[in-house]
């Protein structure tokens, strides 16, 4: 308990009570109530905040399921396809004995969530809530046999076999016939157990072997031989499966895209593990079994990475080019029944997490126009056209598809259902135009859906831009001109520069030296402080032409020229920038130069392991004091006493002057010159000595350049100098 003591006068004050609101308080010091308060408007902003999720389903544990079973709902409509929130959910319906809430929410996540733990425990919920019926055994094994088949071929399910062996053998049979009828059905589940790559399954070899050996050792030996080999390919299978999917994160919330290096990471490695077995680890040649495992990992993915669309595509056209494949085999009945499920896998798509994509709508849509479903399409795109914010693509799409599979007044019907929506931006028009031009052939009604489309939209940069770019190359000169005219006079409050400069190409193109003088200074006049000293600049808008400009890159950006960047039909969207020289040179921003990395070398010394273990700050020792170096104790060890130089050479000079003094007159009578100057001399040797090894110094004051009294490395030299002498 944290109590707040503080005087009457303060509360008056606005920036204490600021100060004290839940926003600002530790979260150790907030009670239920805030915290509660607080994450409910935290996921007002961020629904997929799992801290603020965590605080209100541990409110929920403790409440009455009356009360937190909106939670709940709410829980479940932000992450439907995690298991863990479904168990908990239903673990709180069946502590209150639901039973019929508990089987509906069964019913609602089963299948679509297919979930390990989840299906554990819904067998755990029939064996416990059905022991009193007649009918018990029977419904427990479907309830096996119902999760063995959705579920079974997960390397982790073993526990399920092992359990769904343990329930037959503890059944009683009365009569011989019915011991054969259990010992058969004993031994079709161990033969199915051992054939699938599960972790357990050398345990479960064991006890098949057991199971045999008991029945009957005489035929033992020949069943256990004819299913060796699929035992060791099963075992095989598992190890290779459990150096794949090492690191695989499973069960986690799904939430939207979040771009970030573990996210990536994830998903290579979820993608990673379903090439693998698309590859067919199995070396089955059954092709339904390999589109079970491929589509069951493709299952196991989208639970956690449910919001990225890429994934549930591949995984329909991967079962669609698998019905594809039987159908070429002639199992027609197999492909119809596959096709359908494709078809099924894009409405559980677009249903669910990603009911606003439009990617996946438009993929279902042109897969149900390849099966010629018409009404299935239009059904698709009307839907679509409910819940989105912007209609604009959609009714692109849908007219190109009316157009497609109803011919031209089909795709105009929509397109006046887009004009009337206020919603649809300009696309539209330009699509609606073009659409008449290249397909039914029709200037007049192209020119005149632009026209209609310019009422709409008169200041729109970008459709002025599409009308004149479709006029320029009808070749009709005059038109265009008159709409450059139009469109520059409509505009004089808010002028466009690439309006302008379009205008400027056109007369380019089509015009005469001064048509286009003319035009360059009417560009200037509009925009005069834009152009002011910038002649040169203006001089290269006239002779670049696409990606070619009359200057280097250097002399462009000397005068403040900007150069356009690459089109998006320049570059390969698919190329990966980190392959790509083009962007990898280094940009330059704010008028800044950079230098070119290209061409720098990392530093890198050449190896020496005798220069690397003999230095002492920097300084290669020799090879005795090196050894010497490594029998003594670290740095660290010695804790003194510490000598001080200077004051050691001091107390040398006093105590012994005379010596130090008969030494440097020796050294200076070899060279035949006085102490004084020897001295001085010895300092300027130094000094170059110190200048040829490339060390730069700042000059400093005379006296302070001076020689110390007592140079213990010049008297050093000298000695040898005069021993040698």
């Amino acid at each position: 308990l944290y109590t707040i003591k503080f005087e009457a006068s303060k509360m008056a004050d606005p920036k204490f009570i600021d100060a004290m609101k839940t926003d600002h308080l530790p979260e150790m010091m907030l009670d239920k109530g805030d915290k509660l308060q607080k994450a409910e408007a935290k996921l007002k902003v961020h629904p997929y905040d799992m801290e603020c999720w965590n605080v209100l389903i541990k409110d929920a544990q403790e409440k009455h399921i009356d009360i937190s079973r909106k939670t709940y709902e709410r829980l479940m409509d932000i992450y439907p396809t995690c298991g863990r929130f479904w168990k908990l959910y239903i673990e709180e319906e069946l502590k209150s004995k639901n039973f019929e809430r508990v089987e509906a929410l069964f019913q609602r996540c089963l299948l679509k969530v297919l979930n390990l733990d989840l299906w554990k425990f819904y067998l755990t919920y029939v064996k416990e809530t059905k022991k009193s019926l007649p009918n018990f055994r029977e419904k427990m094994m479907k309830a096996y046999e119902f999760a063995l088949d959705k579920v079974g071929i997960d390397v982790a399910s073993g526990n399920i076999w092992s359990d769904y062996v343990d329930f037959i053998k503890d059944g009683e049979a009365a009569g011989s016939y019915a011991e054969n009828q259990k010992i058969m059905a004993i031994r079709r589940v161990y033969q199915r157990a051992v054939m699938m790559p599960l972790s357990n399954v050398e345990q479960l070899w064991r006890d098949y072997s057991t199971f045999e050996q008991n029945v009957n050792e005489i035929i033992a030996k020949k069943l256990l031989e004819e299913r060796s080999k699929d035992y060791q390919n099963a075992r095989r299978v598992a190890k290779d499966y459990e150096a794949t999917t090492r690191g695989l994160v499973r069960g986690a919330p799904a939430t939207p895209p979040l771009n970030n290096a573990e996210e990536k990471q994830q998903i290579d490695m979820w993608k990673k593990y379903i090439g693998w077995e698309k590859n067919n680890p199995m070396r089955s040649d059954d092709t339904g079994l390999i589109k079970k495992r491929v589509m069951y990992a493709y299952e196991q993915a989208l639970l956690t990475w449910g919001h990225h669309p890429d994934i549930w595509y591949e995984a329909a056209l991967f079962l669609e080019r698998s019905a594809n494949l039987v159908h070429e085999k002639g199992d027609t009945q197999q492909a119809q029944a596959w096709k359908d499920e494709v078809a099924a896998l894009y409405e559980k798509a677009i249903s669910g997490l990603l009911k606003n994509n439009l990617l996946l709508h438009f993929a279902f849509a042109d897969y149900e126009e390849s099966r010629m479903k018409t009404e299935e399409c239009h059904k698709v795109y009307t839907e679509l056209l409910k819940t989105v914010p912007d209609p604009t693509l959609v009714y692109i799409q849908y007219m190109k598809f009316a157009r497609r599979a109803e011919g031209i007044p089909a795709a105009r019907a929509v397109f006046k259902k887009a004009r009337e929506d206020q919603k649809s931006n300009y696309h539209v028009y330009v699509a609606g135009a073009l659409m008449e031009y290249y397909t039914s052939k029709s200037r007049d009604i192209a020119l005149k859906i632009f026209e209609i489309g310019l009422k709409r939209f008169p200041t729109n940069v970008p459709f002025i831009l599409k009308y004149l770019n479709h006029l320029s190359h009808q070749n009709d000169d005059n038109n265009t001109r008159v709409l450059f005219e139009r469109v520059l006079t409509s505009n004089e409050k808010e002028p466009s520069w690439p309006i302008w400069s379009e205008f400027l190409s056109f007369e380019s193109n089509v015009g005469d030296l001064a048509s286009l003088i003319k035009v360059e200074k009417r560009r200037s006049a509009v925009f005069e402080n834009e152009c002011k000293l910038k002649e040169t600049s203006l001089l290269v808008d006239r002779y670049k032409y696409l990606d070619l400009y009359p200057c280097s890159v250097q002399e462009l950006r000397a005068m403040d020229y900007q150069v356009e960047q690459d089109s998006p039909h320049s570059r390969n969207p698919l190329l990966n920038p980190k392959n790509n020289p083009r962007e990898q040179q280094p940009k330059q921003t704010g008028g800044v130069a950079r230098p070119d990395f290209s061409h720098m070398v990392p530093f890198s010394p050449l190896p020496s392991s005798s220069m690397r273990s003999n230095r002492i700050f920097g300084y290669p020792v020799p090879a005795a004091a090196a050894e010497a170096l490594t029998n003594m104790p670290p740095p660290h060890c010695f804790q003194g006493p510490f000598v001080h130089v200077d004051k050691l050479i001091k107390v040398i000079a006093e105590k012994c002057p005379s010596s130090l003094d008969v030494m440097l007159e020796k050294m200076a009578a070899s060279e035949n010159m006085p102490v004084d100057q020897y001295i001085a001399a010895g300092d300027k040797s130094r000094k170059r000595t110190l200048q040829d090894v490339g060390e730069e110094e700042e000059e400093v004051p005379a006296r302070a350049a001076a020689p110390p009294a007592f140079d213990i490395y010049r008297m050093r030299q000298q000695r040898r100098h005069v021993a040698a002498s």
